[in-house]
């Protein structure tokens, strides 16, 4: 009656396969099917952290093959029925020695051997014995409070005796089990399929495993992902099917919404890439997906992710700076002391108290408006005179300069002196003149201020020399190239971006061939902006349960290699779980990144790697990839990807599924 409830208890609970498959093994030992069982072999020695099992070649025969890395099951070798159900996961390591110096392990070893069921039907020889070592993983036993649920620890509660256990290669039931059932059944998808071996050679009459591998948006939700592995071995399929898990997610569920931004720097999220028939996350979710775009592309729908260099003159100033830098441009002195320039943000300048400060402040202001409109960046100056800041004399585009000033720059210049400066291109004129005549008289008393100070400070002289220049420079003309990045219509995308987001849309920046430094600017800038965002809502206790998810393809493009734990990554890595930030990152190789984000990362998706020294530092980040390293080294099937998240205790090997149309859905 105690077994027949116990049975009833345990109908539908996940460990009813372990029941299952251990009474099936029993079956066909008694009915001789040796050919069919799920044994490999017994233990020979057992600790806490590794067991070398004792197998011979038909065992493994029997099985399709033990190959390294593979996983199996321990289990007491007699089936008490007090004894709860429960199983150990060992992960095999390598071939061991057999013990035949040892006189316990002797016994054990002579001890099995004879008494195996039926020894002239598997082999006549002692040759085809031998010993594996394997790594103990974890026990899976019943929650104890939770009904029909299974729990797994990272390690043994007890052991005895080391004949006393089994040792087996579970089926496909129990892989299940293994992999899957520790992943939120809620909203859960399918990523891949369990793939134990690079090789697919199936030995005669077996099967290969043939199991799903699930994963759970929550995995990824305010978490840190890492995508390591070469180029083109489906890094970004893997981050195409976690981005579709995400938006399926929060249209079917009640538990949470996410909003994303994607950095996409090869345009590959954004835009359809016939050639290999992979199609877009755009296109397979044209609802949800928004598109901002540096150049915009025909046959895909975008906004402008372009800066506004007039309302954003701090900001354009820096990255006119990094250009020029970048494209080695800055040799010329009249140049390098442009680049070295510093101006205030307009909102800085709006609450100066000090007048003079004030006037000084919004004269760079005006003067960088000049240089760019002599370089022919396009301009709407109404918007210009509603940004300038308030309460002082500089009025439109006048610089307020005195009238003996005036005087003596347009006498010098052989012209009349202006009774107005209404214009942006007469304030280009004023200022063009007073470069001219700052060159000619630099010590004219009219150059000094009544407070006793230069009318023009180093920074000022930078900038008058740029526009210009002595001696036939090129001036503005070499700053001409980056007028691509400008767009005098540009709205606040921050905000328009930081919006959607808010309302559970996916958010891709497209900066296929952007320049590196625009590539740094967006990132830094739109990091920021996502970070100041989800404090402010903190504080104001206004998270709830939206989360946003930001992803940077080719990471070690983007973020610092150093260890300033001052970056914006440096703080999503430490304190964005707290914001409900979530982050994933792909690059070619660890030592990339930098060490304070890695060491934080819960989830790897780890591909073919061809460095000794990155596997390495893998390993010493995440020790479950220790014993994986040589397999990381050789494998390089695009796709294959040992995966350890959230979810998953320990690494799973398995092979992506491509990211097709409606394919990455989510399960019951």
């Amino acid at each position: 009656m105690k077994e027949f409830f116990n049975n009833a208890a345990q109908q539908n609970h996940p460990l009813r396969a372990l029941k299952d498959f251990l009474d099936k093994e029993v079956a066909l030992e008694t009915a001789k099917q040796y050919d069919d069982m799920r044994f490999v072999g017994y233990v020979l020695d057992i600790n806490y952290d590794t067991v070398t099992i004792i197998t011979s070649d038909p065992f493994k025969m029997a099985v399709g093959g033990v190959p390294r890395n593979s996983l199996l099951i321990m289990t007491p070798a007699v089936q008490e029925k007090i004894i709860t159900p429960h199983f150990t996961l060992l992960r095999v390591l390598d071939a061991a020695p057999t013990p035949l110096s040892k006189d316990t392990q002797q016994t054990y070893f002579e001890l099995q051997k004879k008494s195996m069921p039926e020894l002239d039907i598997f082999t006549q020889s002692e040759l085809q014995w031998g010993a594996l070592n394997t790594g103990v993983l974890g026990m899976f036993y019943p929650h104890p409070e939770k009904q029909d649920m299974v729990e797994f620890s990272g390690d043994m509660n007890n052991f005895v005796s080391a004949h006393k256990y089994r040792v087996y290669a579970p089926d496909d039931a129990i892989l299940n089990l293994v992999i899957n059932t520790l992943v939120a059944t809620n909203n859960r998808f399918q990523i891949g399929n369990l793939r134990l071996t690079e090789c697919r050679l199936p030995l005669p009459d077996k099967t290969l495993p043939n199991v799903p591998v699930f994963v759970s948006p929550k995995d990824f939700l305010a978490s840190r992902t890492a995508m390591f592995g070469k180029t083109r071995l489906g890094k970004s399929n893997v981050v195409k099917l976690i981005a579709q898990s995400i938006i399926d997610a929060t249209k079917a569920s009640k538990e949470f919404s996410a909003g994303q931004l994607i950095f996409d720097i090869n345009g590959e999220y954004a835009n359809d890439n016939p050639q290999d028939g992979n199609l877009s996350l755009r296109k397979v979710n044209e609802n949800v997906c928004e598109v901002y775009a540096l150049q915009k592309k025909d046959e895909t729908p975008s906004k402008p992710l372009k800066l506004n260099f007039y309302e954003q003159p701090n900001s354009a100033l820096a990255v006119l700076e990094s250009l020029l830098a970048q494209d080695n441009r800055g040799k010329a002195n009249y140049v390098r002391s442009f680049m070295s320039v510093s101006l205030s943000d307009l909102d800085e300048i709006d609450v100066m108290n000090d007048e003079g400060d004030k006037n000084r402040a919004i004269r760079k202001i005006q003067l960088f408006w000049a240089i760019l409109r002599k370089a022919g960046f396009e301009v709407n100056p109404d918007t210009l005179v509603q940004i300038l800041p308030k309460g002082t004399s500089a009025s439109r585009f006048d610089a307020g300069f005195s009238d003996a000033l005036r005087l003596n720059a347009y006498s010098l210049a052989e012209r009349a002196v202006p009774k107005y400066i209404r214009t942006i291109d007469e304030m280009v004129t004023d200022f063009e003149v007073m470069a001219k005549f700052r060159q000619a008289k630099p010590e004219d008393k009219s150059l000094i201020s009544s407070s006793k100070k230069p009318i023009f400070d180093p920074d000022d002289v930078a900038m008058l020399d740029f526009l210009s220049p002595k001696g036939g420079g090129s001036g503005v003309s070499i700053i001409q190239p980056y007028r691509d990045y400008h767009d005098s219509k540009a709205d606040n995308f921050v905000k328009n971006i930081l919006d959607s987001l808010d309302k559970g849309k996916t958010v891709i920046l497209d900066l296929g061939n952007a320049h590196p430094t625009l590539l740094t600017y967006f990132s830094d800038l739109l990091s920021k902006a996502v970070f100041s965002h989800q404090v402010n809502k903190f504080s104001n206790n206004k998270l709830g349960k939206h989360f946003i998810q930001v992803y940077f393809e080719e990471a070690h493009n983007l973020f610092p290699r150093n260890n300033d734990v001052t970056t914006i990554y440096s703080r999503f890595a430490k304190e964005g779980a707290k914001y409900h930030i979530g982050i994933v990152y792909s690059t070619q190789s660890p030592s990339t990144i930098n060490n304070d984000l890695l060491a934080q990362t819960e989830n790897f998706f780890i591909a073919h790697m061809s460095s000794q020294d990155e596997t390495n530092a893998l390993a010493k980040m995440n020790f479950a990839y220790e014993s994986m390293k040589e397999d990381i080294l050789r494998a390089k099937t695009p796709g294959y990807m040992r995966m350890l998240t959230r979810s998953h205790r320990f690494v799973v090997p398995m092979q992506a599924i491509k990211f097709e149309p409606r394919q990455a859905v989510t399960q019951p």
